[in-house]
């Protein structure tokens, strides 16, 4: 340790002195997780007993992520649409939010935070009693030729989607690729088509949406392709080209190059953990923050992590997942701010539920795909249904694909996926509640469902699925 940390350090023990009986929660991201912690843990304990400190980098918080792409298409027309609280109100309510503030270093041994900002470069230490690491994930932005290059982006904050919007008006070309499939990738190319682009998308995957079974994402494929999407798949990146000014013209694969005035890398996220890693927490295979059941920091009692920055467990496997969504995140953080306040809460796991559509066509999943299964080393049939959302009778019946999978020796539900018009994607739900409470596809059959010919076939297409499912299982037994 310098003289400058040590002086530092004696001077965080004397400010904590100073603080008497009053606790310091600090709190790294102020985003889904970061701020929800923040928040219960304030419902919970008054400021004259837990001083909350929140350090966030850019310039918003609790914001919707997953709205970005409906705001750079137009469905929303305003980014502070997507902010559901802003600094002010976080302040408000007793916090000390401190934007374009960047934390560098976890000292861990020390309970101290050194955080930069962003503006001026300044730097200072915080001491902590509670910290709370919610991070976040980072987009994958793979180290090809051209990627740092003007007219690249990545869509994960509001910053984000600001600067590509710059782009775009200021952009005299019409031609976009998108490098990814997956739901940003998709939700992305739909947003520039929105816009009027001529929009290609680059796709390493047999097929769009790689959370979905291949022959279910050709269920998607086909409807970008009816969007005007040129849809490229098998299809590896190589580089990026520029022109003479140095900003990005295309796209360069093995085979052939495709034209490009913006390009979105759309390949998803990885857990934002280096600060985590270099001061020496415990990473799980895929690099995200491992946690108990009260969302803590495995081996360390007063840290805890939530958010896209960490693994959970999935109940259907029984193995640790990355699955960055702002439905865990917020759920993470209300469990950490109630630990935190002095409750206790848990988070249990999760089945892996997400939601998407492109234009009409909404598309749904939880549980586990094929590949997912053989990895688990589980044995398994499926079944795919063709259905209609409604009585086939009654106007605007839309058609339906759900895709099961039960395991062969139980009959335990496994996984569903869904490809329909609407009022498909929101059905996943069933099969979601279904997966937590470990039914089989058989006990699925009785479920006592809602029925109205406009709301539903008298059997719902998922227990059609689960009908078909069940035939199969005592097939395999023959």
């Amino acid at each position: 340790m310098s003289m400058s940390d040590r002086r530092s350090a004696t001077g965080t023990r004397s400010a904590r002195g100073a603080r008497g009986a009053r606790e310091r929660m600090v709190v790294i991201g102020g985003d889904a997780a970061g701020m929800s912690a923040a928040s219960q843990a304030r419902r919970l304990r008054g400021p004259e007993e837990l001083e909350i400190v929140a350090f966030e980098r850019g310039h918003f918080t609790s914001f919707s992520a997953c709205g970005i792409p409906y705001w750079v298409g137009g469905d929303v027309t305003d980014r502070d649409q997507l902010i559901a609280r802003t600094p002010q109100e976080h302040r408000a309510r007793g916090i000390d939010l401190r934007l374009r503030t960047e934390v560098t270093e976890i000292d861990v041994p020390g309970s101290r935070v050194r955080a930069r900002d962003v503006d001026s470069g300044a730097e200072s230490w915080t001491p902590y009693d509670k910290l709370v690491i919610a991070t976040g994930a980072r987009p994958v932005r793979p180290p090809l030729p051209g990627v740092d290059a003007p007219g690249v982006h990545g869509v994960q904050t509001l910053d984000d989607g600001q600067a590509l919007l710059d782009t775009l008006a200021a952009t005299k070309g019409r031609r976009a690729v998108v490098v990814g499939a997956g739901y940003i990738g998709v939700e992305m190319a739909e947003a520039l088509i929105n816009r009027g682009y001529e929009v290609t998308v680059v796709n390493s995957g047999q097929e769009p949406m790689s959370t979905l079974d291949p022959d279910m994402g050709r269920l998607v494929h086909r409807a970008m392709a009816g969007l005007g999407i040129t849809m490229v798949n098998d299809a590896e990146v190589t580089r990026l080209l520029t022109g003479e000014d140095g900003r990005v013209r295309a796209v360069a694969t093995e085979d052939t190059e495709y034209p490009a005035d913006v390009v979105i890398l759309g390949i998803g996220v990885r857990p934002e953990t280096a600060l985590a890693q270099a001061a020496g927490l415990p990473l799980g295979d895929h690099d995200g923050l491992l946690t108990d059941l009260a969302m803590r920091v495995r081996g360390h009692e007063n840290i805890w992590a939530g958010g896209d920055c960490v693994e959970v467990l999935d109940l259907v496997s029984g193995r640790e997942r990355h699955i960055p969504l702002g439905t865990h995140a917020n759920k993470h953080g209300q469990v950490i701010g109630t630990n935190a306040g002095g409750g206790y809460a848990t988070f249990p796991g999760v089945v892996g539920t997400a939601v998407s559509k492109v234009c009409d066509l909404e598309i749904a999943r939880t549980g586990l795909r094929e590949k997912d299964a053989r990895r688990a080393g589980l044995q398994y049939v499926t079944a795919t249904v063709e259905s209609t959302s409604r009585a086939g009778y009654y106007p605007g019946a839309a058609p339906m694909t759900v895709k099961m999978l039960a395991e062969r020796r139980t009959g335990r539900l496994l996984g569903t996926q869904i490809v329909g018009r609407e009022g498909a994607a929101k059905r996943v739900d069933i099969a979601a509640v279904a997966l937590t409470a470990g039914m089989t596809v058989d006990e699925m059959t009785s479920l006592d469902l809602g029925y109205a010919p406009p709301f539903s076939p008298v059997w719902d297409p998922v227990l059609v699925a689960a009908r078909k499912a069940t035939k199969q299982l005592r097939s395999s037994e023959l």
